[in-house]
């Protein structure tokens, strides 16, 4: 755990731009690491998804263990989605705690209401008085001052959509001086993107909300980086292009019987690329040395 919060903080403080996928599973998670991310990301809303649920939905218990399963199964670090911290500052305490024993390296907590509603999905921002989401992220530091110093705190405000980009990012301002590390808001247009890189005392994170129907811009890393963000969480990317793959091979082999995305020889390679991604060869090498010996190699 420490060494992998210890690599988050060097890469912050590197001059890396910090692209992060979000990985609902540990498959989608080592996929993104093999890719060369220098992050993984569990989000919220893969999490709910993927469980054929809604975020708000979700228990604690239950976004810990989906973010510590894709966790253990990399190398790098990941940074998950901690919602609104899971109840009043006490409870955020507590969730500093659980994702951090988790294997996780860094959460966001948000100042919407909890629980969340579904609503959330809607635009309809719910959010929570700017004092008891500072006290939120102010008893999170305090936590994780005590838990791993290295572990990362996000202050995250969802105010930008209703109430506009000054209050956003004095919420988060407020939040960084009572230890946030970095903060996240969602711009309206690329004008306030750059503005508000410009204008937040700690660097900032960028949400790439792939489909969004609110008209937030989808901007190129390149953009976001020379605009001074240290990141960007691509929320729905490995999410969205598997549903539209599967969804394009079964509605063909529902209509025609048959699967002409690959051939057999490319489908051969796949399979051994998804063998060679779990790591099936040393599995084979433990059992031919234990209780398969016949296997072995003459």
């Amino acid at each position: 755990m420490t060494m992998k919060t210890r690599r988050l903080r060097e890469l912050l403080a590197s001059d890396e731009f910090l692209y992060m996928p979000s990985a609902a599973t540990p498959l989608e998670g080592r996929l993104a690491e093999v890719a060369g991310t220098p992050l993984v990301y569990t989000g919220g809303y893969v999490s709910g998804t993927s469980r054929v649920i809604t975020e708000p939905l979700l228990t604690m218990d239950e976004q810990v263990r989906i973010a510590g399963e894709v966790a253990r199964a990399v190398a790098v670090p990941l940074v998950a989605d901690a919602g609104a911290g899971f109840g009043e500052p006490l409870h955020t305490m507590r969730t500093v705690r659980e994702f951090a024993a988790a294997g996780v390296a860094g959460i966001h907590i948000e100042d919407q209401l909890y629980p969340k509603r579904a609503h959330y999905h809607g635009y309809q921002v719910h959010a929570i008085p700017r004092d008891e989401f500072v006290a939120k992220i102010k008893y999170a530091s305090l936590q994780r001052n005590e838990t791993d110093p290295d572990f990362v705190i996000i202050a995250r405000s969802d105010t930008c959509r209703e109430f506009g980009l000054e209050e956003a990012i004095g919420r988060v301002n407020a939040a960084a001086e009572f230890g946030a590390d970095m903060g996240l808001v969602f711009p309206r247009s690329r004008e306030e993107a750059a503005a508000a890189a410009r204008l937040a005392t700690v660097p900032l994170v960028w949400v790439q909300s792939r489909g969004n129907r609110d008209g937030r811009p989808i901007l190129p890393l390149g953009d976001l980086k020379a605009m001074g963000y240290r990141g960007c969480i691509d929320a729905q990317i490995l999410l969205g292009v598997a549903v539209d793959a599967i969804q394009r091979a079964l509605g063909e082999l529902m209509q025609t019987g048959s699967f002409t995305g690959f051939d057999d020889a490319a489908f051969t390679r796949l399979r051994k690329d998804i063998e060679d991604l779990i790591g099936l060869d040393a599995y084979y090498r433990i059992e031919a040395e234990t209780v398969e010996p016949e296997s072995r190699p003459g």
